[in-house]
C-alpha cells in the first residue's frame, strides 16, 4: 500500500490572497493598521521561528478578539479566490486511480480545510482531513500524520508513506512520523529541503 499525506495551503491550494485579505481585515478593523502584501504574509507563515501576532497585528500575543474577527471573516473569504495549483487535480486523480490512500494534514482549523477542499473539488479523494484543532500540537508534531496512517491501516514494514508539503514544518512532521518527506517548490516556498524536492506535481509520480 502507498499512502500520501498532503499539506493544504501552499501545496494543494493557493490560498494566499484570501489569507491576506482576512489578516488585513483584522488589521484595519481591530488595530487601524495598513494592509500587508501577500508575499510578506506567506513568508511570515512559513518562517521556522516567528511571532505571527506581532508580525500581523503588532501585539505580543494572539488576542481572542483578533482570532474571532479573523475566523468570522475567513469563513466566507476562504473560498473567494482559492485555487488548486496547476497539476494537482491531475495528480490526485492519478493517485486515486492507482489505489493510493490519501490524506491532508494542515495547521489550519479543520472546518476551513473542509470548506476549501470541498469548494475546489478535492475533498472526496481524501481518507482523512486533519486540522490543527483535531490534535494536541500542530505540525511539526507528527500526530496529524499518525491519525491518517492509523485510519488506513498503515504497516511500516510493508507499506510506504509520503508527506508532501511546502515548508520545514511539513518536512519535520514527516521525519518524525517515519515517512518520506517531499518538498514542493511550486507553492508558498520556492526553496526547501526534504528526502526529495519536486518542482511540479507530476514529478511526484516518479517517486512511486
Amino acid at each position: 500500500m502507498r499512502v500520501v499525506i498532503f499539506d493544504m495551503d501552499g501545496t494543494l491550494i493557493d490560498s494566499q490572497n484570501d489569507i491576506t485579505a482576512s489578516i488585513n481585515y483584522v488589521r484595519q478593523s481591530n488595530h487601524g493598521l495598513p494592509p500587508l502584501e501577500s508575499a510578506f504574509v506567506v513568508d511570515a507563515i512559513n518562517r521556522d521561528h516567528r511571532n505571527l501576532a506581532k508580525l500581523f497585528y503588532d501585539t505580543e500575543i494572539y488576542q481572542d478578539s483578533d482570532r474571532i474577527t479573523f475566523e468570522a471573516h475567513y469563513h466566507k473569504q476562504c473560498t473567494e479566490s482559492a485555487v488548486v495549483y496547476d497539476g494537482i487535480m491531475e495528480l490526485v486523480e492519478e493517485l486515486h486511480q492507482r489505489g493510493v490512500k490519501m490524506g491532508v494534514a494542515t495547521n489550519a482549523p479543520t472546518p476551513f480545510a473542509l470548506r476549501m477542499l470541498e469548494h475546489v473539488g478535492l475533498a472526496p479523494y481524501f481518507e482523512r482531513i486533519v486540522g490543527a484543532d483535531m490534535v494536541a500540537l500542530p505540525k511539526p508534531d507528527p500526530e496529524m500524520l499518525h491519525i491518517t496512517l492509523e485510519a488506513v491501516g498503515f504497516n511500516a514494514s510493508v507499506d510506504k508513506a509520503f508527506m508532501v508539503g511546502d515548508n520545514s514544518k511539513d518536512m519535520e512532521a514527516g521525519f518524525r512520523a517515519g515517512v518520506t518527506s517531499v518538498f514542493a517548490t511550486w507553492g508558498f516556498s520556492p526553496e526547501g529541503h526534504g528526502d526529495h524536492v519536486i518542482a511540479h506535481p507530476s514529478d511526484f509520480l516518479k517517486l512511486l
